[in-house]
């Protein structure tokens, strides 16, 4: 037996160790719930082995490096095949975990964000030249939508829809190869994010929640009809030069009616604003500061298109910084019903999803997937987000690093 009495640990390896026991504690328990789905015991074990391997193993979160955890090569084997080759259907384990959290902590709404997974070569499914607006650069990349459940205590990832261009689609060999299923058709990303989120609510009954996300890159008057047509309340990030009609009965005469840009619109009512606290980093590293809001009734242009039967009345709220640029965002929505400082806390749940995607889902390996197929990538996709719910449930989502330089 090995004696630890004088084995020196560091405050990082000590804090690892409450890690893996909260992980293991918190997955057992949970394992239960989301795995029931799959039809044999061995099937359970890879899936809570896998999970608890993407939460402990260091650097890139291949299949490798997970069985490395597990017993070498025969693991490795087992593993590929659980995750690559099996037959287990993710959607039923993406729905367990997606009513678990609302049971324990019921979701304030669902944050639609993308994913670029940059890539080598053009073998893995769905990959082409795409832009990405984080780096501002074209890259050879995969591309999804997550839908992010995000409570008062919690944001973790429930739902993934991976976009496949038509590339793809047309070319029977490739489809072959990746194991494409026969329904999946051309779509935009704009419709991809619709149907991600209409998988929760319409197919998992679960309840309603806004659907928010930054649609800057969209083409709005199409997402809005979508998400109008299925129910859906929505709070969206705009550009500035989307053209709006203001329709507001208190404004001026020179202004009501007058198809303009966003920001114009923003711009005339600047005499409007009204202050709000917000919570949050501010400059000068205030927690609690003051902003400006200013909130305007408006419609998009028709174009031809038809407004989808009881379509409801848009918002347009500006929000900017005291002596900052104005307006310094612009968002949509059809929540005419919250004051405009619910509606600006409503949009800063973005904000906590961008930072627990850095801090949880990158660290558990979201993107690290290296296979081709679509239901591996998707299988991959749905343990990860198991292992992000294991890391917030536990109360162990701050990385290694920053409790031992908290420490030392």
């Amino acid at each position: 037996m090995q004696t630890r009495l004088h084995t020196r640990t560091t405050p990082g390896e000590s804090f690892r160790r409450v890690q893996e026991t909260s992980h293991e504690s918190v997955l057992g328990e949970l394992g239960q719930v989301l795995f029931e789905s799959l039809p044999r015991s061995d099937q359970r074990r890879r899936g809570m082995e896998y999970v608890l391997g993407l939460l402990g193993v260091e650097g890139r979160k291949s299949i490798r490096n997970i069985s490395s955890l597990f017993g070498g090569e025969a693991a490795e084997q087992s593993l590929h095949h659980f995750i690559s080759g099996s037959t287990w259907d993710w959607s039923p384990v993406r729905r367990a975990l997606a009513r678990h959290l609302e049971e324990i902590s019921p979701a304030r709404a669902y944050v639609l964000g993308p994913m670029v997974i940059p890539k080598a070569g053009d073998s893995s499914v769905g990959v082409e030249r795409r832009f990405d607006p984080s780096r501002g650069q074209m890259l050879n990349a995969q591309q999804a939508v997550g839908v992010w459940a995000v409570s008062e205590e919690h944001s973790t990832p429930v739902n993934w829809r991976l976009h496949l261009p038509e590339t793809w689609l047309k070319d029977a060999t490739r489809r072959r190869q990746a194991s494409i299923p026969e329904h999946m058709s051309a779509e935009t990303m704009d419709q991809c994010c619709v149907e991600a989120y209409l998988s929760i609510v319409r197919d998992w009954g679960l309840p309603v929640r806004p659907a928010v996300m930054d649609a800057r890159e969209s083409e709005v008057p199409g997402l809005v009809r979508r998400l109008q047509s299925a129910g859906a309340p929505m709070l969206l990030r705009v550009s500035a030069n989307m053209q709006v009609t203001p329709v507001d009965p208190g404004l001026p005469r020179t202004v009501a009616d007058n198809e303009m840009t966003a920001h114009q619109l923003m711009m005339a009512v600047r005499p409007l604003r009204q202050p709000v606290i917000q919570r949050g980093p501010a400059p000068g590293g205030r927690a609690v500061h003051a902003g400006l809001t200013a909130a305007v009734r408006v419609r998009l242009p028709r174009r031809g298109a038809r407004r989808p039967a009881g379509g409801r009345d848009l918002v347009l709220l500006g929000v900017g910084e005291n002596g900052g640029r104005w307006p310094g965002e612009l968002w949509l929505t059809d929540i005419t019903d919250l004051h405009p400082a619910q509606l600006l806390r409503l949009s800063r749940l973005t904000r906590r999803v961008d930072r627990d995607f850095s801090e949880i889902a990158e660290r558990v390996g979201i993107r690290d997937y290296s296979g081709r197929s679509f239901s591996g990538w998707h299988r991959h996709a749905t343990l990860a987000s198991v292992a992000h719910a294991v890391a917030v449930l536990s109360g162990t989502a701050e990385p290694v690093t920053e409790v031992s330089r908290a420490t030392a």
